[in-house]
Order: structure tokens, then C-alpha cells, then sequence
């Protein structure tokens, strides 16, 4: 009984957890992001400071600045998105036409009639109704969660002294591996936000060329949508390579453009990567890809597209704090990157492949 206690607490501490992390979402998910900006600001608000500008005012002004660039970028995908949803009727009729066609050129070689000639292919039946009041919901909760990190990053980096000096009040015996600890977490969180701010500036210049050369009319808006959906690792580069290669499929002649829209974009995601993002980025959060894999579901499930997008710098810390207790660095090692082969683990291996593949002797 005694031994399964510590099992039984860590349950209960994993399920606690859990529970006040997907309840306290509308809390949590602004608070992080406001920690991660405010890591990331944080080097331009020094810099103003050291010209002698008060603290309020650099920050302030660091906000500001990284605001208006934001707003200006919007402002430019929001055009482009309202002329795409004029085109919406024109594309789903071009849908409709186009799956009518090849569902009778299928029927013709089997034999088969795979549309009612009477009720025709209605592409809008497929679309689900939804529900006005909770899209309105959602949409102005979204603003309030937008709205309130701004405040959440300025509070946070004008009393960042107020938190050091209680990281330094709380840890009076092990005053030294905590600092340590906050200050290598804050380097992973401001290289990892840098490095992926650069590698989705370069992913949405290489898709925009893209786009331009073969002639997509709101280019801006797809290689903006692909760049920002490649954040998600994995799942992201999938779902808006669906999207794009859709629209090409609905607004040109040959199946030509569609084809070579699959193999670019899955090109550019194998050069983002295998060679941009291991050279801009580098190893800074150093998680297996398997971790990466768990973190993305796990946070998709309690925090949503946030989720997906905060718990991959989350578990590098994790696993740096992790390798802050003896007791738990086996973990951060499950956590990491580096796979050591040692002779321990080759003999483990050797001796239970010839265990399996070991001939039973006739008797």
C-alpha cells in the first residue's frame, strides 16, 4: 500500500492539474501569452531604456510599435479576406460544377448513376448550420482574451524587478539554480519567439512567391495562412496545405496547378524544417519530436490553437526544470533530443533480438 501512495498522489496531482488548466482557460491563456511577449519585448523595451526613457513610456512604446506592425498586417489580410468571401458563392458553384463533372465521368466507366439527375449535387447542403449566438460568443470572448494580453505584457514587464526580487525572497537556501533556472527559461522563450517569428516571415515570403508566379489572386492571404498555421508543427502545414490547394484546384483550368501547389508547399515544409528552422531557431527548446507530438495534442485539448502553439516552449521548460531535481532528471531525459548509444543499451538490445529470433532445437 505504502508504494503505490507516491502513484497515487501523482495521479492526483495530474488530474488536478488538468482540470484547473482547461477551467482556467479564459485566465491561463492570456497570462501565458503576455509572459511570452513580454520576454520577447523585452530587449527593445531595454534598449529604449537605456536612452534615458521611462520605464512605463519604453514599454509603452514597445507595444505600440510591435501593435501597429500587427494592425498593419491585418489590416492588409482583412481586405484580401472580405474579397475572398465575395467569391465565396462564385467558388462553391465552381465546386459544385466540378465534382458534378468528375462524379459523371466516374459514373460513365462504372456503370453507375452516382447523382440524382433531379436533386443534382447541392455543394451548400454540406456545410453544417451554425449557431449565431454561440459564433458571437466565441468571437467576443476571442476579443477580450486579444484585448487583455497587452495589459497582461505591460504589468508584467514594468514590475519584472518586483518578481525577481520575490524569486529571490522565496528561494533564500537555493537562491542560485532558481535564478539560474528563470533565467534560462526566459532564453528559451526569447529565442524561441524570435527564431519563430523569423522562420514564419521566411515561409510566408517563399509561399507569396509562390502564389504570385502561378497567378492566385489573394497571395498575400494564402502565404499569410500558411505561415501562420506552420507554427502548429505537423498539423498546421497539413490543414492550410488542404485549404490552398483547394482554391487552386477551384480557380484554375488544369489539374496541373493543384499538383505542383502540393509539391511546393510540401517542399517548402521540408526546407523550413530539415534547413531553416534547425539554422534560425537552432535546438534552443531541445524536445523530442515524440514530446512535441504529445505537447500539441495536449495543449490543442486543454487550450485550443494556443495550446497547440504555447506547450512546445512550455515542455523545454519543463524539461529544464526537470533537470533542476536529481530525482527527476531520468524524465527530463525522456524529454530531450540526445539519443546516446551506450553499451549498456546495445547489450539489452543484442541479447533480446537473440532471445526472439533464437531457433528452438529439434528434441
Amino acid at each position: 500500500m505504502n508504494r503505490l501512495q507516491p502513484v497515487a498522489n501523482f495521479l492526483i496531482v495530474l488530474v488536478l492539474g488538468a482540470v484547473v488548466l482547461k477551467e482556467g482557460a479564459f485566465i491561463l491563456v492570456p497570462l501565458v501569452w503576455g509572459i511570452f511577449f513580454a520576454f520577447a519585448l523585452y530587449p527593445i523595451s531595454s534598449w529604449l531604456e537605456k536612452r534615458r526613457i521611462p520605464r512605463g513610456l519604453a514599454i509603452s512604446l514597445s507595444i505600440l510599435m510591435v501593435s501597429l506592425v500587427a494592425l498593419g498586417i491585418l489590416y492588409l489580410l482583412l481586405n484580401q479576406m472580405i474579397g475572398l468571401i465575395k467569391e465565396v458563392p462564385e467558388i462553391g458553384e465552381n465546386l459544385e460544377n466540378k465534382l458534378s463533372r468528375y462524379l459523371e465521368e466516374l459514373s460513365s466507366l462504372m456503370g453507375n448513376d452516382l447523382i440524382d439527375p433531379e436533386s443534382g449535387w447541392d455543394i451548400y447542403s454540406l456545410l453544417p448550420s451554425g449557431n449565431l449566438n454561440e459564433t458571437l460568443f466565441t468571437t467576443g470572448k476571442s476579443l477580450i482574451l486579444v484585448g487583455i494580453i497587452p495589459l497582461y505584457t505591460f504589468l508584467l514587464m514594468y514590475y519584472k524587478d518586483f518578481f525577481v526580487e520575490f524569486l529571490i525572497r522565496l528561494s533564500s537556501k537555493n537562491q542560485g539554480i532558481v535564478i539560474n533556472w528563470a533565467q534560462e527559461s526566459g532564453r528559451i522563450i526569447q529565442s524561441y519567439l524570435a527564431g519563430m517569428i523569423r522562420v514564419t516571415g521566411i515561409v510566408a515570403v517563399l509561399a507569396g512567391i509562390f502564389f504570385y508566379l502561378i497567378g492566385v489572386k489573394y497571395f498575400v492571404l494564402f502565404a499569410a495562412f500558411i505561415a501562420i498555421m506552420n507554427l502548429i508543427p505537423y498539423v498546421g502545414v497539413f490543414i492550410s496545405s488542404i485549404f490552398a490547394i483547394l482554391y487552386v484546384f477551384l480557380t484554375t483550368v488544369s489539374l496541373f496547378y493543384p499538383i505542383v501547389t502540393f509539391g511546393v508547399l510540401w517542399g517548402i515544409q521540408l526546407l523550413e524544417n530539415n534547413i531553416i528552422t534547425p539554422l534560425v531557431v537552432g535546438s534552443k527548446v531541445k524536445v523530442n519530436a515524440l514530446a512535441v507530438i504529445i505537447a500539441i495534442l495536449l495543449g490543442g485539448w486543454l487550450w485550443g490553437i494556443s495550446g497547440m502553439v504555447l506547450f512546445i516552449p512550455l515542455t523545454g521548460i519543463l524539461k529544464i526544470t526537470l533537470e533542476r531535481s536529481a530525482g527527476l532528471k531520468p524524465f527530463a531525459y525522456l524529454l530531450g533530443d540526445e539519443v546516446p548509444v551506450s553499451e549498456e543499451s546495445e547489450n539489452f538490445w543484442k541479447l533480446a533480438t537473440r532471445k526472439y529470433f533464437k531457433k528452438e532445437k529439434p528434441g
